[in-house]
């Protein structure tokens, strides 16, 4: 064996190695023990979206009426000054815990915060620009977020015109960026998803330790889908629909931008990304994926 593949053969063992260590953190996280059967806690968070975030949590209080789905806590966290919503007509039919930041803090740890310390089965991080469709999201979401091997679920969404959104993406390398950006070309894998909508087992979320907070801004959904997808876990499209019709601040603002390029090339520079890189490029993989989607 040359220097060389005996290099490479070192690589493909310690990922093997690091892969099996996450998968047997997350086992043991999942025991029954830790979570109330069937609940789902949400956690939201409003950069001044009033309007929008008041809408959402009506739609969510209809559709957990009578406590109709999983639904059981939503914590809403405004991350800038604004009025907490007012309740609906007979109260909210789940808790609602509202965090009020006295300075603004990233996507990340936002979401971190809010669901710390959650003892509901599963966990779901949702935009405030989301609208339900009619039928309840949440129930097949924790139904598939609750198969086997399975790290997050995620609905399929959609604009206000009813047509699919680009939320499943490839890993984001220069070549599939420029793909994507420039030659306007579509995903042809799904090595991640936005975060526009997410539901993971708790203990899943809990062993990964939820968001990595070194990211404050963007790339913080394709750094958790991808330490999902290195300890062996699937990403899998449930059979439910949203509609997400949300602009990227970073098309329209310059400080968004500086942001995005920042957490790009922190994710580049990532063990995460280097490891994703290895797993894609092994041949043993036999496809272009990470590992079960």
């Amino acid at each position: 064996m040359t220097g060389d593949h005996a290099d490479k053969a070192l690589a493909r063992h310690r990922l093997v190695t690091e892969k099996r260590r996450a998968a047997a953190t997350i086992a043991a996280f999942m025991t029954p023990s830790h979570f109330s059967p069937n609940a789902l806690v949400i956690s939201v968070v409003s950069h001044g979206h009033g309007l929008a975030v008041r809408s959402l949590l009506y739609q969510l209080a209809a559709l957990a009426q009578g406590g109709a789905g999983p639904v059981r806590r939503v914590v809403l966290t405004l991350n800038v000054p604004e009025p907490e919503p007012p309740p609906p007509h007979g109260g909210w039919p789940f808790v609602l815990q509202t965090i009020c930041n006295a300075r603004p803090v990233g996507f990340g740890a936002n979401h971190n915060r809010a669901l710390a310390g959650a003892t509901e089965a599963f966990v779901c991080v949702l935009n405030p620009d989301v609208e339900l469709a009619a039928s309840d999201p949440f129930g097949p979401l924790a139904a598939a977020a609750a198969l086997p091997g399975v790290g997050c679920a995620y609905p399929v969404q959609r604009d206000a015109q009813g047509r699919p959104q680009d939320s499943e993406r490839a890993l984001p390398t220069p070549g599939a960026l420029w793909r994507r950006r420039a030659l306007r070309q579509r995903e042809s894998q799904v090595d991640w998803v936005n975060a526009a909508c997410l539901v993971l087992p708790q203990p899943v979320w809990q062993a990964l330790k939820g968001f990595d907070e070194a990211y404050f801004m963007y790339c913080e959904d394709v750094d958790l889908c991808l330490r999902l997808r290195l300890a062996g876990l699937a990403l899998v499209r449930a059979p439910a629909q949203v509609v997400h019709a949300g602009q990227r601040a970073s098309h329209r603002r310059w400080a968004h931008l500086q942001w995005h390029v920042r957490s790009l090339l922190r994710l580049w520079c990532s063990p995460v990304y280097r490891q994703a890189r290895q797993l894609l490029r092994a041949p043993a993989q036999g496809t272009d994926n990470i590992g079960p989607s």
